[in-house]
């Protein structure tokens, strides 16, 4: 017999997914590249309110690292956390379709999940050029006073961007000394890979984005938040409870791989919230994101 509950929360995970991802685009006050491909840029959003010096606030998109969803769904977003006064960069990045030559679709047919190695070097890049592209397109942006959010796949680059200082010896991305950030604030993040390959996240995104089974053993050590502790950044993740898409199980995982390293995670779970209203200003949770971020920031 069918379980009405279940019926339910499906229903409500549908009509929240769809609220955001037809919201119409907001546009940026300023947009700047990073790099010469077309996904090599970072839109600007200026606080409303006229604030000579505010923090900024870098934001990463989700969308399981899938070339169809792009920086354009969390405008809505970015535009939220401007009229609460921050400074907002939003950054695009390489995702979908595999380089030329290889197989550019799974094995249904769909867009695969990200690039190795480009959307690593795109956070990366974007993470290193911001500052002095903030400061051009932002005069209000106080660069000194970052913080990094993202959603969903955009909340495991963002604890990877907070992360590159501890990764091996020889990566391309690794930093001398931890980047400048005030914090991280990690919303629905798929921040433990290999808890997140159990349940199966995302139709299997994070097995394409490393690549497959055998690249993913790897690959894991310099691409999983979950084995890149501690970090000494502080960090908080946010999780709805009734999360369909990106399970509260991914976030504990994390949250108790930094206890092990000898780190405190803030965890932030909300009952009867769901994956997308975490970046949906209409709704309640997005309110407590946006208090999260400014408890780092200010």
């Amino acid at each position: 017999m069918p379980d009405p509950a279940a019926h339910d929360a499906v229903a409500r995970d549908a009509a929240e997914t769809e609220a955001v991802l037809t919201r119409p685009v907001v546009r940026p006050d300023a947009t700047a590249a990073y790099g010469e491909h077309p996904d090599q840029v970072i839109d600007f959003y200026a606080p409303r309110g006229g604030q000579e010096r505010v923090p900024l606030v870098v934001v990463l998109h989700g969308g399981a690292w899938r070339a169809p969803y792009d920086r354009q769904h969390l405008t809505p977003f970015a535009d939220f956390l401007a009229r609460r006064g921050f400074a907002v960069a939003n950054v695009e990045y390489r995702r979908g379709d595999a380089p030329e030559g290889n197989a550019g679709t799974n094995g249904g047919g769909g867009p695969v999940a990200g690039r190795w190695p480009e959307t690593f070097d795109d956070v990366a890049a974007a993470l290193d050029a911001l500052p002095a592209l903030a400061e051009a397109a932002l005069p209000q942006a106080d660069v000194r006073r970052t913080v990094v959010t993202g959603h969903s796949a955009g909340g495991h680059l963002a604890l990877w961007a907070a992360s590159r200082h501890v990764l091996p010896e020889g990566s391309p991305w690794r930093l001398a000394e931890p980047p400048p950030l005030r914090g991280v604030v990690a919303l629905a993040p798929i921040a433990d890979l290999v808890r997140a390959v159990e349940l199966a996240v995302c139709g299997g995104a994070v097995l394409q984005l490393l690549g497959g089974e055998a690249e993913f053993k790897l690959r894991r050590e310099s691409a999983d938040p979950a084995a890149l502790l501690p970090t000494g950044i502080a960090t908080t993740v946010v999780q709805g409870r009734t999360d369909l898409t990106v399970p509260y199980e991914v976030a504990e995982a994390y949250v108790e791989a930094a206890g092990r390293a000898g780190e405190l995670v803030g965890l932030t779970l909300l009952e009867d919230v769901g994956h997308f209203p975490l970046v949906d200003p209409s709704a309640d949770a997005c309110a407590v994101v946006a208090e999260e971020i400014a408890q780092l920031a200010w």
